[in-house]
């Protein structure tokens, strides 16, 4: 389990990229590279690290449920993902 301090720093990141978003664009299209130096660092996407969003594991990250690999066996063993079945044949 990820400490409470690095998913609260990956929620900031993730809010300001999405608030910085439309100007990194136009700024991007203008070609202003230097008023792009000018916004904040974290308001780059790139920043952002796909984590676990109960656990905030940062590794073995799954795109599609966006739970760590972990986490997804657990509950689908349980049943708690519907869909998803443990292979057979």
């Amino acid at each position: 389990m990820a400490k409470e301090s690095m998913k609260a720093r990956e929620r900031k990141r993730i809010r300001m990229a999405a608030k910085y978003a439309a100007k990194r664009a136009e700024l991007k299209a203008k070609g202003d590279w230097e008023g792009l130096q000018k916004l904040p660092r974290n308001a780059s996407p790139v920043r952002v690290r796909n984590r676990c969003q109960l656990t905030g594991r940062p590794r073995g990250y799954m795109r599609q449920f966006g739970i760590s690999r972990v986490l997804f066996r657990k509950m689908a063993l349980e049943g708690k993902i519907a869909g998803v079945t443990k292979a057979s044949w």
